[in-house]
């Protein structure tokens, strides 16, 4: 059963138009007769500002999780409430709205019916496989380093602790080990001597996304490189080829994000032109590669991808994750770009143009654009006052999630700040996100 809002204007008995050309869909009537169906998978803040930017193009909107009041679902034309992850749910969801565009924002989904649903003509974005294989760092981990030839750490995978112990011999410690299905740092632990590994597989298990549900989690561990900093390059696959952002700079706690910035510099100075220009062409590579597989199976491969990567202290780069949606760090967007990753995204699957012009930076001469996350803690409503000191300075701006509650710790809102210079404009989004009374109720 799914729990469900329903705008009555809307033409629900229409047919599906699931088998229209990607390119050149019609907007313009989200409540008429031809209304571009898109069903968002996930409905929270990064699906939220996604949906904004589809509504602005007329695109019709249907905004789905397992909770009822989630950021996207406030602001869609209709909402349902489901677990995603199952099979016979997820078809039923299909079958009752019909979407031409189907968009994952969430690790757990029945990926068998996504791809039921791409074989009977539905655009998955930005595709099935891809979605698949961005799901379980193997696969994703084997493609672009055994297929693609991107740098990576050494790494193994395992199936059970006795091969995490075998894997963590080979690679060496310090290493990392992390569920090949979660995500933002869940289940992740950073390994230094033998006695900690038994910690780390059952951290493994019980502290990844979807902990849940049973069953034993394959994990890679790999090794702890000598990392300088890190970088994200937004990367875009649209009708007009792949285009790449200007990479972004980034602070994490515990593998989830908690600052951005862009351009990116690193931490001593500015990057070194060739690392960003190495950076550019992994993350090109990346996509490519990944485009390509969804192109041979019919499918578009379009929309945004958030490719993480390493710099190392001895300058190189190495190849991390990529996510086939907009990114946690590219939120900075916001601030930097005309097109955010959002817009970005929108234009990208609904078959429109993404050229190098649509992503520059709008920055002038020698500034730059940050981003602060804002983590809640406590249990109830999160209300946020003194927003008005908090926005205070000018170059500053604010988005509250409007997620419904806090259960421990959860990101509520991100600061964003334009400064002279990185460190400027990291405190001047510190600065907001200090500012902020924040009461659990």
């Amino acid at each position: 059963m799914t729990e469900h809002a329903v705008n009555d204007s809307a033409n629900l008995d229409s047919p599906a138009t699931a088998n229209a050309p990607a390119v050149g869909r019609p907007l313009g009537t989200p409540l008429g007769k031809r209304p571009t169906r898109v069903l968002f998978l996930g409905a929270g803040e990064l699906g939220k500002e996604v949906t904004i930017e589809l509504m602005r193009l007329g695109a019709w909107v249907c905004a789905a999780d397992s909770y009822a009041g989630a950021p996207a679902q406030q602001v869609a034309h209709e909402y349902r409430v489901l677990d995603m992850a199952s099979a016979a749910d997820l078809q039923a969801l299909f079958d009752e709205v019909k979407p031409d565009i189907i968009v994952p924002e969430v690790e757990a989904i029945a990926t068998d019916v996504l791809a039921g649903a791409a074989k009977a003509g539905a655009q998955v974005v930005p595709s099935a496989e891809i979605a698949a294989i961005c799901m379980d760092r193997e696969r994703l981990r084997v493609l672009a380093h055994e297929e693609l030839g991107l740098p990576t750490t050494p790494y193994r995978f395992a199936g059970s602790l006795e091969e995490l112990r075998a894997g963590a011999l080979e690679v060496g410690y310090p290493c990392v080990v992390k569920p090949v299905m979660s995500s933002s740092g869940h289940g992740q632990s950073v390994v230094r001597s033998a006695d900690a590994i038994d910690a780390a597989w059952t951290e493994a298990q019980e502290g990844r996304r979807a902990a849940g549900e049973g069953d034993v989690s394959r994990v890679i561990v790999e090794a702890l490189a000598p990392l300088d900093y890190e970088l994200t390059v937004l990367t875009v696959s649209s009708s007009a080829g792949i285009v790449t952002c200007a990479p972004i700079g980034q602070r994490q706690e515990s593998g989830d994000y908690r600052e951005s910035w862009q351009p990116a510099v690193a931490v001593n100075g500015d990057a070194d032109l060739s690392v960003l220009d190495r950076a550019h062409d992994i993350a090109r590579a990346a996509v490519e590669g990944l485009v390509a597989r969804a192109q041979t199976a019919g499918e578009t491969g379009w929309g945004v991808f958030g490719v993480e990567l390493f710099v190392l202290t001895n300058g190189r780069v190495l190849f991390n994750e990529v996510s086939p949606r907009p990114h946690d760090t590219g939120m900075v967007t916001m601030a930097s770009q005309r097109l955010s990753e959002f817009a970005l995204h929108a234009r990208a699957i609904l078959g429109l143009p993404v050229t190098p012009e649509h992503v520059a930076l709008t920055l002038r001469n020698g500034q730059v654009a940050a981003s602060h996350a804002i983590v809640v803690e406590g249990e109830g409503e999160a209300v946020f006052t003194n927003v008005a000191d908090a926005l205070a300075e000018p170059d500053t701006d604010l988005r509250i999630f409007a997620k419904p509650e806090v259960h421990g710790h959860r990101r509520m809102a991100v600061a964003l700040a334009i400064g002279t210079s990185e460190a400027d404009a990291r405190a001047k989004a510190a600065h907001v996100a200090d500012a902020l009374t924040i009461t659990v109720e």
